[in-house]
C-alpha cells in the first residue's frame, strides 16, 4: 500500500508539472500557441517575448508554484519523518517528476519548456535562502548582459556551490540534486550555449512581442 501511494503521488507530481501554463494562457486569451512563435519554447521567457508581461508574469508565477506545490505532496504521507534525509529525498523525487512533466507535458504533445521556473519553485520550497541567492545571481547576470539563458546557466552552476560550500548541506540527495541542477541546465540550454559562443544569442529586451520565429531560443 505504501509503495502504491508513493507511486501515485509521483504520478500526480508529473501531472501537476505537465500543466502547460504558457500554452493554455496563450491559446485561451491571445489565440496563440507560444511554441509557434519566438523561441518556440513553452516557458515564461518566451511567453513574455511573444505575449508581453501581462501574460508572462502569471505564467512565471504559476510555473514556480507548480514546483513549490509538488514537494508539499510529501506531507500527505506518514512514511517519513518531515525534514529527515529520507523525507527530503522523496520530495526531490516528486520535484524531478514535476520537472519531467514541465519539459514533456502529457497534455500538449510532450513539447514543453525548459523547466527552469519549476526547478526554482522546488528548490525555493526546500532551500529558500540558497535559492534566493541564486535568483539574485540570475537577475544580476540578466541585468548586466541581457542574456536570460546565461543568467539561468550561471545561477544553476552557482547553486551546488552555495548549497554545499556556503550552507554546508550534508543531505546526500540534496547534494546530488544540486549537482543535477547544473547538469540539467547545461542539457536544456545546449543551443543557447552554442549561440553564446558564436556571439549569436539574442538579448532579451522584451520591448515588444514578436510575430514570427526568432533566433533566440531561451
Amino acid at each position: 500500500m505504501q509503495i502504491f501511494i508513493r507511486i501515485l503521488l509521483i504520478l500526480l507530481a508529473y501531472l501537476i508539472g505537465s500543466i502547460p501554463t504558457s500554452v493554455w494562457v496563450g491559446k485561451r486569451f491571445f489565440g496563440k500557441d507560444v511554441r509557434e512563435y519566438g523561441s518556440g519554447n513553452a516557458g515564461a521567457t518566451n511567453t513574455i517575448r511573444v505575449l508581453g508581461w501581462k501574460a508572462g508574469i502569471p505564467v512565471l508565477v504559476f510555473d514556480l508554484f507548480k514546483g513549490w506545490l509538488v514537494v508539499q505532496l510529501a506531507y500527505l504521507t506518514n512514511f517519513y519523518i518531515p525534514k529527515s534525509d529520507d523525507f527530503i529525498t522523496y520530495q526531490l523525487i516528486l520535484g524531478g517528476a514535476a520537472i519531467l512533466g514541465h519539459i514533456f507535458p502529457i497534455y500538449v504533445g510532450f513539447k514543453g519548456g525548459k523547466g527552469v521556473a519549476t526547478l526554482f519553485g522546488i528548490i525555493l520550497a526546500l532551500y529558500p535562502v540558497p535559492t534566493l541567492i541564486c535568483i539574485g545571481i540570475f537577475l544580476t547576470i540578466v541585468f548586466l548582459t541581457k542574456y536570460v539563458s546565461l543568467g539561468s546557466i550561471i545561477a544553476g552552476f552557482a547553486f551546488p556551490f552555495v548549497v554545499i560550500l556556503i550552507f554546508h548541506t550534508t543531505t546526500p540527495s540534496m547534494i546530488f540534486f544540486s549537482l543535477i541542477v547544473a547538469v540539467l541546465l547545461l542539457f536544456t540550454h545546449q543551443k543557447n550555449i552554442e549561440r553564446l559562443l558564436r556571439n549569436e544569442e539574442s538579448k532579451a529586451t522584451f520591448l515588444a512581442p514578436v510575430s514570427k520565429q526568432s533566433p533566440d531560443r531561451q
